[in-house]
């Protein structure tokens, strides 16, 4: 589980009003758990679903993906 701060400093350069938004659209689709406690100050913790633990491996593999594509670029580049 994570709190928002937490989420915040993990995604660079995201405002806000973005993250705010894509974690309500994240709950939406249940691929997230957004859980509140009835405390002062408010805590919110959020973790994935097991459908949102479903799509890791696939993630993953569109980010080695994108890596290498990455490199295929920069070697074009350089030549």
């Amino acid at each position: 589980m994570l709190r928002y701060g937490e989420l915040k400093k993990m995604v660079q350069n995201i405002t806000s009003k973005m993250l705010t938004q894509t974690l309500r659209e994240l709950e939406e689709d249940n691929l997230l758990n957004r859980k509140v406690y009835p405390v002062v100050p408010p805590k919110v913790e959020y973790s994935l679903t097991e459908t949102g633990k479903e799509l890791i491996p696939f993630i993953e593999h569109i980010g080695a993906w994108g890596r290498a594509q990455m490199e295929k670029e920069k070697i074009k580049v350089e030549n």
